[in-house]
């Protein structure tokens, strides 16, 4: 269905405006709604601003009409009891949340946005009634009064992303013809925070890979996540059956889906990274059993570092900061290290291309200085 504001000649230069419905599900396809609205075909002086304010409340009524036909066509109905004719922002908004739940990481930050949602707006409130001010004081709520669970303020990273989760659904609202325009392309949003990466140098990941970890398994994922650039949600996930040997060009590589972005992966792996793998299993038995993801298992972790004498802070995330920075240090380019590393954009590869600019600086005050 589609909803467009019309007009038709009348006497006098002025027009009528009326809305034409296509609707190709209907018996009659093409209807047509007239409105108490006109405009001047050749304005002039205070006429420009009457034609601008009847267009406008044309929209208006057109929105209103479009989001009628959402409620009753697209199963929205159940998003607010009170009023069909209204969607409850916060409540369409979880039904996003809701459609991101096949991946975790994703749905965990649309769930605390629009838990800070609810917090910050208790009542409720209409999706064309979301304007620029709304806004503006959800970004002052958010960096100023929005509390962590251990009552931290959030981080600048977490700033960025919250704020993008509600541009996203409003631009979703939009495409969708429920809103006429979208309040958040008046809104600036919070600025990327610069994160840190933490990794280790060749040198320091020779020193771990001699000294014994308490928990073995975790040690040979580590490394191989080290040599592979492969995430630990995925490395946890590998089955037997994903490693695969090619004939023709004599080398390892494992096929998986990534978790984070749902793309499917073939990687080739060194022969030094399969060196790090059990004995074979079944097919569909995990390669590296045992792993979990919680405080006790990072602390394990951060002890085997530091008994090799390392005082970085340490989390399994940090081996594939290892591996793009190792890959970029011994020369290969940043465009095939950002396929190695399953990245949709070269801009999020780009980051560990800082790192090496910074080693370069480092560099060159190296040199002990002259007795000029």
């Amino acid at each position: 269905m589609k909803i467009t504001v019309r007009s038709r000649k009348a006497k006098n230069g002025v027009s009528k405006l009326f809305l034409d419905i296509y609707d190709p599900s209907a018996k009659k396809i093409r209807t047509s709604i007239t409105l108490d609205l006109f405009v001047y075909e050749n304005p002039k002086g205070s006429q420009k601003k009457s034609n601008k304010e009847a267009i406008e409340a044309a929209e208006r009524i057109r929105a209103k009409k479009t989001i009628e036909f959402a409620y009753d066509n697209n199963s929205l109905s159940e998003l607010s009891g009170k009023d069909k004719s209204v969607i409850n922002f916060i409540d369409y908004f979880q039904e996003q949340t809701d459609k991101r739940y096949d991946s975790l990481g994703n749905y965990g930050n649309w769930d605390s946005v629009c838990k800070y949602l609810r917090k910050f707006c208790p009542d409720d409130i209409s999706i064309n009634q979301v304007d620029a001010k709304f806004l503006e004081d959800f970004k002052y709520y958010l960096e100023h009064i929005a509390r962590t669970k251990s009552n931290t303020k959030l981080s600048q990273n977490s700033l960025y992303s919250y704020f993008n989760k509600v541009r996203a659904c409003l631009k979703q609202a939009y495409r969708e013809d429920l809103i006429l325009k979208n309040p958040s392309e008046k809104v600036k949003g919070f600025k990327q925070g610069e994160v840190e990466r933490e990794y280790l140098t060749f040198e320091e990941l020779q020193k771990v890979a001699k000294v014994d970890c308490e928990i073995p398994q975790l040690k040979s994922a580590f490394l191989f996540s080290c040599l592979t650039g492969i995430r630990w949600s995925d490395i946890n996930n590998l089955l037997w059956k994903d490693l695969q040997y090619s004939e023709n060009n004599s080398y390892w590589f494992v096929r998986f889906r990534q978790q984070k972005t749902k793309g499917v992966e073939t990687l080739p792996i060194s022969q030094q990274a399969h060196s790090l793998l059990p004995e074979v299993e079944a097919d569909e038995e995990r390669i590296f059993k045992g792993l979990k993801y919680s405080a006790w298992h990072n602390m394990k972790l951060q002890q085997w570092v530091m008994k090799a004498g390392i005082s970085k802070t340490i989390t399994f995330h940090c081996a594939r900061h290892t591996y793009a920075t190792l890959q970029l240090t011994n020369g290969t380019d940043i465009y095939t290290v950002s396929k190695l590393l399953g990245h949709r954009e070269l801009k999020t590869t780009q980051v560990y291309a800082k790192i090496i600019d910074q080693k370069k600086v480092d560099a060159t005050n190296a040199i002990p200085i002259l007795d000029l």
